[in-house]
């Protein structure tokens, strides 16, 4: 079976892969809170998928929308993509923070590929 393109991929498809890599990274959790982190997981990666959406639209169509208020009265304001992507990108973040805080705590180091020393020696 070949891997389709991510532009290719249906919303559906997106989340689906989106939960999968959470799940993974959440792997050794405690399972008397499998069910909080799956729940955790399904709502994070919808709205992963669904700021990215929102980004597009917003990258295409501008941060700006004009409204017409009564016959003569026009206006700029922010775009509804904005005003949800403003919401959601605050929830996305406190269920991203839960999620880590839900990580075991004895989670084996990586090997040092050298970044942090660049970083501190600069």
């Amino acid at each position: 079976m070949s891997k389709k393109p991510p532009e290719e991929l249906t919303k559906k498809e997106r989340i689906s892969a989106e939960i999968s890599r959470l799940s993974r990274q959440l792997a050794g959790v405690d399972p008397k809170k499998k069910k909080i982190v799956d729940s955790l997981i399904k709502n994070a990666a919808f709205m992963t998928i669904t700021l990215e959406d929102l980004q597009e639209t917003i990258n295409e169509n501008g941060a700006v929308s004009e409204y017409q208020n009564g016959e003569n009265q026009w206006g700029t304001k922010k775009s509804p993509e904005v005003e949800i992507y403003n919401t959601m990108i605050k929830n996305h973040a406190t269920i991203m923070k839960q999620l880590v805080d839900l990580r075991p705590k004895d989670l084996p180091k990586d090997d040092d590929d050298g970044f942090e020393g660049f970083v501190t020696d600069r």
